[in-house]
């Protein structure tokens, strides 16, 4: 016997289930490849879930753990424009899979061509023809996302830090190291507050953001008392004097390449003012070189995921 699909509109009911199971196994393969870091949310030492957990990806799209749950479910529940918005930029989808995402739930993306917010492997190789070049990419929050071998030496061994600290206004506040490094240090972490304060005018429901500034003044009362000045300033580039540890003061330019919108992530280089920081960037690149590159921990086998949540 044939078996008929109803007709629901459009579509055929068989055709919406396998599009909301599609959807399902999508968010499933986004949610495990991005890790807490990457998000502005601590690892844990009991963690066995590769990548986010599905109550971490609800909190940081603003919707509910049970509704969440559903989609993933293949659940036939409604969804928006709105939604799909926050758990694109949630899960930190390109472009590419921002248009799958909507496509999948026969949705009009509100926001067509946002920009990508990925390091693609071009852009990791173009940082190392940089060497010695100092240069790094960043977002508009201050995470370091890549960086060259010169740039991971130039204030501090960013190797040596968990990536959850990898964050230029976290370090210019906290760390002993990169202080020392950065000379006019008091003008340097007014401005990258004023910065910081202006970028997040976008981002202000965004629990990363939120959870880095109460991160911030908890660890810092220079930042509780920058901050409540409500200070804005501009982005833009400036020379900079660095003393490193290694080879001495380095007299540098500091420029921003945008990689999208100026509220998006952008490349940051640092070129010498002079031969004398020419030849001590040539020299701290060398000297990088010699030292072993530090594997990142690998992400727990999928064996390990718990079984699925029930709503």
């Amino acid at each position: 016997m044939t078996t008929m699909a109803v007709e629901t509109g459009t579509e055929t009911d068989s055709e919406s289930d396998v599009r909301r199971h599609e959807l399902a196994q999508f968010l499933r393969s986004r949610r495990e490849r991005i890790t807490p870091e990457q998000v502005g949310l601590p690892r844990g030492r009991r963690r066995r879930t590769p990548g986010l957990r599905r109550e971490e990806v609800a909190h940081l799209s603003a919707v509910g753990v049970t509704w969440y749950t559903w989609l993933e479910q293949a659940r036939d529940i409604q969804v928006s424009p709105q939604v799909l918005d926050a758990l694109a930029r949630a899960l930190l989808l390109d472009a590419t899979e921002r248009t799958h995402l909507f496509a999948l739930a026969g949705a009009v993306d509100p926001a067509p061509g946002t920009p990508c917010p990925t390091v693609t492997p071009a852009l990791r190789r173009m940082l190392d023809q940089l060497e010695p070049l100092p240069a790094c990419v960043q977002n508009s929050r201050y995470d370091i996302l890549a960086y060259n071998r010169t740039y991971g030496r130039l204030l501090c061994d960013l190797d040596a830090l968990p990536r959850e600290e990898r964050n230029c206004i976290w370090l210019a506040f906290t760390h002993p190291e990169w202080r020392a490094a950065v000379a006019e240090l008091p003008d340097v972490t007014r401005a990258m507050a004023g910065k910081f304060r202006a970028s997040m005018a976008e981002h202000l429901a965004e629990p990363a953001w939120k959870a880095l500034l109460h991160r911030l003044e908890a660890a810092s009362p220079e930042v509780r008392e920058i901050w409540a000045r409500h200070e804005v300033v501009a982005q833009g580039g400036r020379t900079k004097i660095i003393r490193n540890a290694r080879v001495g003061p380095l007299h540098l330019e500091h420029t921003n390449l945008w990689l999208g919108p100026s509220s998006g992530p952008r490349l940051v280089t640092y070129v010498p003012m002079d031969e004398e920081s020419r030849a001590g960037l040539e020299r701290l690149h060398a000297l990088a070189l010699e030292e072993p590159v530090l594997q990142e921990p690998a992400p727990a086998p999928a064996s390990a995921q718990p079984s699925p949540e029930s709503p």
